[in-house]
């Protein structure tokens, strides 16, 4: 089949995109920044087109000659997001129409048995209301919590787990979910393109286990062989006072963490199986969720997490590239400039470069890190605990701490965008060139594009901690790399 996926840089589609392949199909995909797809292992497999899913022109361009179309964008971390949503769906809705797609396959949420759904959840069901009324045969898979490495559900239960020993809980943890895993949501996508075309409907999907978030929260500790955990439900924890903890706790931000909480004060759990008349069952069964869980974990622990939630833009973030450099596209920016010769290889030097952050951390200045981290939370950005999906490789798009990563020349260049508030673009970029006298020149640019009045007193107020922070990574990473400059030239 000829596939479109839109929402391959996202956590699901990311996943989608590589089983569609292997299953013998065509792939196109549809991403507003194809820059992050540079370094997908499948990226030089399939056709990638630059676009928007809110544009016209750009949709129906990507969707001629398609047989199916993969609906997979959801715009959870904009304030304005059910409104988004609305605008992309119509517009998928109507060119899939026009162009003669024959399936449009959407994965949205499970309905609760509630008049008064959260936002979020209210978004999901229009969106899948939309594209059912396209015209187009449609099939929308409801899902509840989907466990899987580096998912915002499987992320926010791991940490609550991990880092709480004891903990005061909302009511809600004592609510029914019926959570699936990441494999199984996927053997379901794939085979949808297949389903013959009169079938239009909905369905519930889900693994076999029915559980509370509190029986989730005590069967995640003894399968990570954790002490046994004291939760203690209370009544006064609104979804919102719960959304701020799991922003403190973990590494979801305000902005997610508030949808996935709203959605869980109520129960989710699957009406029907219908799904099993057209699909039948993953060959020994669908996964139940300690299986499930300790897939996820295996992956972790190896550092073989394909996609995250965290691939998709943070709210606010700035967008924009760096500006053009060196004229600074005519606007006032501030730059914080440092190099440094080392006799370490270049190769040892970008060996330090590439596993910056993360438990490797900054080589500098821990504490005002970590109180830059915390202060960025409490503002509800993302602070410095989305760490980093491989201990030694990045991939362009990638989010690592509160950067995310811009560009990767590799082995010479590394530049990050900053994605936690600021009143302002800043990026950080690291670079190493071999020094014609022999060793490494080591350089390192902080740029901040400040917006407004805001922007120029923030730099002013930052500007003479800069010796001790900028300085300091100076001379450590290169001091890294003279260090193990060994170890530094075999994983180059």
């Amino acid at each position: 089949m000829r596939c479109v996926v839109l929402g391959a840089t996202g956590y699901i589609g990311g996943r989608l995109v590589p089983e569609l392949l292997d299953q013998g199909h065509t792939v196109r995909v549809l991403a507003r920044n194809p820059g992050k797809l540079a370094e997908a292992p499948w990226q030089d497999r399939v056709e990638i087109m630059t676009g928007d899913v809110t544009d016209a022109a750009a949709v129906t361009r990507a969707l001629e000659d398609t047989d199916v179309v993969y609906y997979l964008v959801h715009s959870l971390v904009r304030r304005d997001f059910v409104e988004i949503d609305r605008q992309a769906a119509t517009t998928v809705a109507k060119a899939a129409a026009a162009t003669g797609v024959t399936r449009l396959v959407y994965l949205g949420g499970i309905k609760p048995d509630s008049d008064h759904l959260s936002p979020h959840l209210s978004s999901r069901v229009e969106v899948g209301e939309i594209l059912l009324a396209s015209g187009v045969p449609t099939v929308e898979f409801r899902a509840a919590v989907i466990i899987g490495s580096g998912s915002a559900s499987f992320e926010m239960l791991r940490y609550l787990s991990e880092r709480l020993p004891a903990m005061i809980t909302p009511r809600w943890v004592r609510n029914r979910i019926q959570p699936i895993a990441i494999r199984d949501v996927l053997y379901y996508l794939t085979h949808a393109a297949t389903l013959p075309p009169e079938v239009n409907r909905s369905f519930d999907i889900g693994g076999p286990d029915v559980l509370t978030y509190l029986d989730m929260l005590h069967r995640y500790a003894e399968i990570a062989d954790l002490p046994h955990r004291r939760i203690v439900p209370v009544p006064i924890l609104t979804p919102w006072l719960s959304a701020q903890w799991v922003n403190l706790v973990t590494p979801v931000p305000r902005a997610i963490a508030v949808p996935l909480v709203e959605s869980l004060i109520h129960e989710v759990v699957c009406h029907e199986h219908d799904i099993a008349e057209y699909i039948p069952d993953p060959p020994g069964g669908l996964i139940g969720f300690e299986r499930a869980v300790e897939l996820a974990l295996t992956r972790i622990r190896s550092f073989d997490v394909t996609t995250r939630w965290s691939d998709a833009e943070y709210p606010d973030a700035p967008s924009d590239p760096l500006p053009t450099d060196p004229e600074w596209s005519g606007g006032s920016v501030y730059l914080d400039y440092r190099e440094r010769h080392t006799d370490a290889s270049p190769e040892a030097v970008w060996q330090v470069i590439e596993s910056i952050g993360g438990e490797h951390g900054w080589y500098s200045f821990p504490l005002a890190w970590s109180v830059r981290g915390w202060i960025d939370k409490l503002a509800g950005g993302v602070g410095l605990r989305r760490g980093r999906r491989d201990p030694h490789r990045l991939r362009t798009g990638e989010a690592l701490d509160w950067w995310r990563v811009e560009y990767i020349e590799r082995p010479r260049l590394l530049r990050l965008r900053a994605e936690m508030r600021v009143p302002g673009g800043a990026w950080l970029e690291l670079s190493a060139d071999p020094d014609p006298d022999g060793g490494t020149l080591y350089r390192q640019r902080a740029i901040f594009e400040p917006h407004g009045l805001s922007g120029h007193a923030y730099w002013k107020a930052i500007a003479p901690f800069h010796g001790v922070v900028f300085g300091g990574m100076v001379r450590n990473i290169t001091g890294a790399a003279e260090a193990n400059p060994v170890r530094a030239e075999e994983n180059s």
